[in-house]
């Protein structure tokens, strides 16, 4: 099963602040749309917190210390090891690893695939993407677009897989 991260980060790897996204960027949410449909997502607790509810068309998985989280139409985990048994133990082929920053952390020296979407601006953020050194990943420029009226920041879609 690959394990892949899917991520929007600035130039500064800001990926948010006061527990939500710092940009509106309507094209980038189509895309984690395509790419997670179907699909298992591995969230944190305040990432989901800050999306609300499930997201339609996928396997929410919430992994939180918190034993007494529960919230109605997600799998509550309570370690990296258990998410991963669950999504196999499902026949998943790609487990999507949506944030926030410590499941990132946890997550980047297993994961295979990093979906980035760079956002073109330096922005006021308080949660960063971890560091990571880009070598030992080849990377794949997707697209890259200029701000218009759904997208206020420039973009590019990235992806990289580890060699």
């Amino acid at each position: 099963m690959r394990i892949s991260i899917i991520v929007a980060a600035d130039l500064q790897g800001g990926i948010g602040i006061d527990n939500r996204l710092p940009w509106r960027l309507s094209t980038d949410l189509k895309r984690f749309r395509e790419l997670t449909m179907g699909h298992h997502l591995l969230l944190g607790r305040r990432t989901f917190d800050s999306i609300g509810r499930p997201l339609p068309g996928r396997k929410m998985v919430v992994l939180t210390r918190d034993s007494d989280y529960a919230p109605t139409g997600v799998e509550v985990v309570h370690t990296l090891s258990a998410a991963i048994n669950l999504a196999e133990n499902g026949g998943e082929a790609e487990l999507f690893v949506g944030g926030g920053a410590e499941i990132y952390r946890l997550t980047l020296p297993i994961a295979t695939r990093i979906y980035l979407t760079r956002v073109e601006a330096t922005l006021p953020a308080d949660t960063f993407f971890p560091d990571w050194a880009q070598t030992g990943w080849t990377e794949e420029l997707v697209s890259s677009h200029p701000a218009d009226d759904r997208n206020e920041y420039g973009y590019s879609f990235l992806v990289y897989d580890r060699r």
